[in-house]
């Protein structure tokens, strides 16, 4: 804590000489006898004084100094804690890995293990408001299922469609699956959660959690340690070698050590929503944690100097010290119409940026927009209050990922697809592989593909006549026609096909097990 301290504008502690100058001034103004002592004869100057009685040693000198050192202290910023940029979202990225290994088909727990994991995702989900989520399923094999989104509706219909049938590689490969949320948050600038819904973690990846140190882990564990039989794809329950019934136990005792070894937050499934909270909590808590660790700015602690300084400035109500003043700018407030003296005493105390977070954080997106200085947030104000060619020339001042982004994001509901397609192409060449960027411009280039399909069909008239008839009189030959099934397009071919979101995850994960691109 201690070597933590300093000062984030430590050239304003060389002001500190006006407070000594203040009392060195002070001391020598206030010695009368050194003043008159070449003018009066000593022994008739020590008839002439009269000291001040012995208990007014407190002068306004000695205030006003004060004053003035825990003014300097606090604009020089002192400083020992971290906080979070200002454009980092509140919400910490989650990764949820599905464990879909074989065993998670017991029914220990009704229904199922995987079918309460199901429940529970879609609880965390609810609890996790404007929250970024990605789904990974693993077995021997770890896939990605969805990359980080807000869109709840889209994680419930891909988790909901979650089997242990579609995974390629039978086993369990954890280290496998936390690789790949690891890769999957690799593009965050701010520290994530990996949560993992198992009823196990083998021994061999205990290592691979050691090595984790940006990300927090909690683990979920489904099942009970007295185990149920598992269900097979026909119905039955699966078998050993013998023929017997296999039970799959929950195994307690590993996530017991996973939690000693590693420092990974481990509890079990309950029966109600209990356990989607404390997971819910357990991300709060890890990402304030690191960013507390992490973060790229110091939080500058010099307001803490406005509680002295209101108890120094209360002894300026004294007869003879700066009282008179007081009252003079209290008179000139109350002179302003009211809506003129609030603005200048919040003037007074904040500057534009911080009256315009004040407005944002109320939901006064023009207040917030008319105090930002800040070309961001003076952008995302407008954004939020639905300006949004504002909001893209506001954007155009900075030349970043974000920007570009978000001026993606205005030109998309500004119905200038185009432009927001080459906006997003623009965010993507300055921070490659940004799922959020590389979605809205997929989202941007459909658009305009349909916008411009729609207009092309509006310039065509159905109803002109044909500009000629033509009979093909071979067909009255009785030939066998045919037609040549190539030359049907893939996109009428695929509009035919109704495939399930269980099966286009079976044939994806198929294919990267086998090492080909998707």
């Amino acid at each position: 804590m201690i070597e933590q301290v300093h000062f984030l504008r430590p050239f304003w502690l060389l002001a500190l000489f006006v407070p000594a100058a203040v009392i060195w001034l002070s001391s020598h103004s206030m010695d009368v006898r050194k003043q008159w002592k070449g003018m009066i004869e000593p022994h008739l100057l020590d008839r002439l004084l009269v000291d001040g009685a012995a208990g007014a040693r407190l002068r306004p000198s000695w205030v006003l100094a004060a004053a003035l050192f825990l003014s300097i202290l606090a604009a020089s910023g002192p400083t020992w804690q971290r906080e979070s940029p200002p454009f980092v979202e509140d919400t910490a990225p989650l990764v949820i890995a599905v464990d879909l290994s074989p065993t998670m088909d017991a029914i220990d727990v009704s229904p199922s293990r995987l079918e309460r994991a199901k429940l529970k995702i879609k609880d965390i989900i609810t609890d996790r408001t404007d929250g970024r989520t990605a789904v990974i399923a693993y077995a021997g094999s770890a896939h990605l299922v969805l990359p980080l989104t807000e869109d709840a509706a889209l994680i419930e219909t891909y988790v909901d469609a979650l089997a242990t049938r579609i995974m390629p590689v039978a086993g369990k490969d954890t280290a496998k699956a936390l690789q790949l949320a690891e890769l999957t948050l690799a593009g965050e600038d701010i520290s994530g959660t990996i949560l993992f819904l198992t009823d196990g973690i083998e021994q061999r990846a205990f290592d691979v959690f050691k090595r984790n140190t940006k990300h927090g882990i909690v683990v979920l564990g489904f099942g009970t340690p007295e185990g149920g039989p598992v269900k097979t794809a026909d119905g039955g329950f699966l078998t050993d070698a013998g023929g017997s019934r296999v039970f799959a136990k929950l195994d307690l005792e590993g996530l017991k050590n996973l939690h000693a070894l590693t420092g990974a937050d481990v509890a079990t499934a309950t029966d109600d929503d209990t356990d989607a909270r404390w997971v819910v909590q357990r991300i709060r808590t890890n990402f304030a944690q690191k960013q507390a660790s992490e973060g790229e700015r110091w939080r500058d602690m010099g307001w803490w100097a406005i509680l002295p300084l209101v108890i120094v400035f209360a002894l300026s109500f004294r007869k003879g010290w700066v009282v008179r003043t007081g009252m003079v700018l209290l008179a000139c407030q109350l002179v302003l119409p009211t809506e003129a003296r609030a603005a200048d005493f919040a003037d007074m105390w904040l500057t534009p940026d911080q009256q315009g977070r004040i407005a944002y954080e109320m939901g006064d997106y023009d207040g917030a927009a008319a105090h930002f200085i800040d070309p961001m947030w003076k952008g995302t104000s407008l954004y939020r209050a639905g300006k949004y060619q504002e909001a893209i020339d506001a954007f155009a001042a900075v030349d970043t990922p974000q920007s570009w982004y978000d001026q993606g994001n205005a030109l998309l509901h500004a119905g200038k697809l185009d432009e927001a397609v080459a906006a997003y192409r623009k965010a993507l060449e300055k921070r490659p592989n940004w799922p959020e960027a590389t979605a809205n411009q997929a989202i941007a280039e459909n658009l305009a593909k349909q916008k411009k399909d729609d207009e092309q069909e509006q310039r065509q008239d159905p109803n002109q006549p044909p500009d000629q008839i033509q009979f093909d009189d071979k067909g009255k030959q009785g030939k066998a026609g045919q037609m040549n099934i190539a030359e049907q397009t893939s996109e009428l071919w695929m509009k035919n096909i109704q495939v399930s979101p269980a099966d286009l995850m079976a044939r994806k994960f198929a294919i990267e097990a086998q090492g080909k691109k998707p």
